[in-house]
């Protein structure tokens, strides 16, 4: 877990990321530009961010995302399973700054250099929560867990695109749980 500092230099270094690309565009803002609008050299923008795609792109909810699905009824059959999983995760999900999460969508959809990014990020969240479908930790998923966990990303997805593009006050956590209901409309009467 970084310190509250480390934790602080990232976040100003996303902040100041975030609104230079949106004033500039993304492919004509450069990690030097960024580095000291932040007052930092581009070594320590470095140490928080692999690439200046990731400033963008980073994901951490995978591992929450995989870990509720897997503990959703193992009962369920696999759709039911993904969805209700993900649900768990997505109505308690406290985003600090909607905004920000926002105009990190609205730049990775309009940049070809990071749709690529966003595609794989996609990818690999459908595996996680594939994977998490699984019959046991040391199985392969099958078609069916692959096929739920495609069908439950994509709305995901559809959702958090539409939302991005919205200019309402909407939650993006509301977004998402409406986008799993389509998939699973008893989903939420139950607490998987």
């Amino acid at each position: 877990m970084p310190s509250i500092r480390a934790q602080r230099t990232r976040d100003r270094l996303q902040e100041v990321a975030l609104r230079l690309i949106v004033e500039r565009g993304y492919e004509r803002t450069t990690v030097e530009q960024i580095a000291a609008a932040a007052g930092v050299s581009h070594m320590t923008f470095f140490r928080y961010f692999p690439t200046k795609e990731s400033v963008v792109l980073d994901d951490p909810f995978d591992p929450a995302l995989a870990a509720a699905v897997a503990a959703a009824s193992s009962d369920l059959p696999p759709l039911q399973r993904a969805c209700r999983g993900l649900r768990a995760v997505v109505e308690h999900l406290e985003f600090l700054d909607q905004e920000q999460v926002r105009a990190r969508v609205r730049i990775g959809a309009g940049s070809p250099t990071l749709l690529a990014g966003m595609w794989a990020n996609t990818v690999a969240t459908q595996e996680a929560v594939a994977q998490a479908l699984a019959p046991d930790k040391e199985s392969e998923p099958g078609l069916p867990e692959r096929v739920a966990a495609a069908a439950a990303v994509a709305a995901l997805t559809t959702a958090v695109l539409a939302w991005s593009l919205g200019e309402d006050n909407d939650s993006l956590a509301g977004r998402l749980v409406q986008a799993l209901d389509v998939l699973d409309p008893e989903g939420g009467d139950d607490n998987a």
